[in-house]
């Protein structure tokens, strides 16, 4: 899937391709990240590698605000990224928004490095 740049975000896919429950995922400059619908007006981005043992997210779910991993249920908080179940480990976040009906992140503002 392409993207597209415009004022550091970038665009990342249409908002009806992110399943009500459920995840997306979608590449930007081969970066695969994990799209989640967070509420009726919201959209949270995140790398979608699993830190424990590199399941995909965007094949997860969101469950009391955490992106569950499908492998072995770790389960990231889908805002910041930390594991509250271990807060040393974290997957990146994105500041993410919907503008007319697209999915927009700034890939390059994670919250880690």
């Amino acid at each position: 899937m392409s993207t597209t740049e415009t004022d550091d975000w970038a665009d990342l896919c249409a908002l009806s391709d992110v399943p009500e429950i459920g995840g997306a995922y979608v590449v930007h400059n081969d970066h695969g990240v994990a799209v989640f619908r967070s509420g009726d007006d919201q959209v949270r981005v995140l790398d979608d590698a699993c830190p424990h043992a590199g399941g995909s997210l965007s094949g997860g779910h969101i469950h009391d605000g955490c992106v569950v991993c499908p492998w072995h249920g770790w389960p990231f908080d889908a805002q910041t990224g930390q594991c509250p179940d271990n807060p040393a480990v974290m997957v990146n976040t994105y500041p993410s928004r919907i503008v007319a009906g697209r999915v927009e992140a700034k890939m390059q503002n994670k919250t880690q490095s």
